[in-house]
């Protein structure tokens, strides 16, 4: 199996040696260089050029996005962003995802190597799913072999399944989407909810992206779509022309009040190693809403929403997921499919229309 080969750039020398350490440790990977700056990221690429890499944005000489912009000209390659965790990193790191960025890790200011070694499964995780990652839109090649996984929660830690022969309320007033997405997802959802007319279903999204950047990618997604888009809080109804963003670091749930919907946010564990889940939004969707939602899951790694789709549909709610020409990542939804909880496979462009025809409905 292909190692993946990983370029390292960021002006922290204390990044660059944790980050080439842990990487090194992995099985699969090989760090080619790790370089202080683009201008000579670009002289070590010209003689080998890495599968994935792992680039700072806020660095001397040039920025991370202009260098992003030029790999993507030049040769489209997987680019993980190492970004610090502030309201300012997360508005330039979304540029960067805008860019053609697959993924974030992020760094603290203070306790930085600290940090790094305890988040070492997730940015070996990450940069795994970043070399598998279409970014030229073909088929990607097989993924590497998977770490050694460690406990993994499911829905069950945040809210009890349906029981067994309970159903949603049969009828209500409002339909209402339930997204869940990943890896990829930030480009997605834009092309999504950017094509959606200002009279929409109400849509409640889970991305899998770290706290206190869901606030900025949703006032980002704001000022580019028709419809309102924001990030959810306790109370927040779910009504035609918004869409919620689950915030990072905590689970958003669905629920029911008379024939309203509206949305709670709660802490509590990772769930498929996620918080925010996919599983927990879609399982308090089949308890509340049933027949009413419509639930899509798009590109993204691993497993998280499949379980909870599969919920969804035997609770008599439309599914759909995102075909695998157009995903970036195409592990979630090829998980909800195998499980049987897909109704029908789409690519990304068709998704629009589908929420809209369900406001007609």
């Amino acid at each position: 199996m292909k190692t993946i080969k990983v370029l390292v750039v960021d002006d922290s020398a204390v990044v660059r040696q944790v980050l080439t350490g842990l990487l090194a440790e992995a099985p699969g990977i090989e760090v080619i260089a790790a370089c202080a700056d683009p201008v000579l990221a670009q002289e070590r690429m010209r003689q080998q050029w890495p599968d994935v890499i792992v680039l700072d944005v806020e660095m001397p000489r040039m920025d991370g996005i202009t260098f992003l912009r030029k790999i993507m000209d030049e040769r489209p390659t997987p680019v993980v962003i190492c970004s610090t965790l502030t309201e300012k990193g997360a508005k330039t790191t979304l540029e960067a995802l805008a860019a053609g960025a697959v993924s974030i890790v992020t760094k603290p200011k203070l306790g930085l190597k600290q940090f790094l070694a305890d988040a070492a499964q997730e940015l070996v995780s990450t940069v795994r799913a970043a070399a598998q990652a279409n970014v030229r839109r073909t088929v990607s090649r097989p993924g590497a072999p998977a770490l050694v996984p460690t406990a993994k929660h499911t829905a069950d830690v945040i809210l009890p399944p349906q029981a067994q022969g309970a159903r949603a309320m049969a009828q209500t007033t409002e339909r209402v989407v339930l997204i869940g997405t990943s890896t990829g997802g930030t480009q997605a959802l834009e092309a999504v909810l950017t094509e959606l007319p200002r009279v929409s279903p109400g849509i409640v999204i889970v991305q899998h992206m770290p706290e206190k950047f869901t606030a900025a990618f949703a006032a980002r997604l704001n000022s580019l779509c028709h419809i309102t888009v924001k990030e959810a809080a306790t109370g927040d109804r779910v009504v035609p022309g918004l869409a919620l963003i689950a915030p990072g670091g905590k689970h958003t749930l669905m629920r029911r009040s008379g024939a309203q919907y509206h949305v709670e946010v709660v802490d509590g564990p990772l769930v498929n190693r996620h918080r925010p889940s996919v599983d927990v939004l879609f399982r308090s969707a089949a308890k509340c809403a049933g027949s009413n939602a419509l639930g899509i899951i798009m590109t993204g790694m691993g497993d998280d929403g499949a379980a909870g789709l599969m919920e969804m549909r035997t609770a008599g709610a439309a599914t759909l997921a995102q075909d695998e020409a157009t995903c970036v990542v195409f592990g979630m939804p090829k998980e909800a499919i195998k499980r049987g909880a897909v109704q029908r496979t789409l690519p990304l462009g068709a998704m629009a229309r589908e929420i809209s025809a369900l406001q007609r409905i």
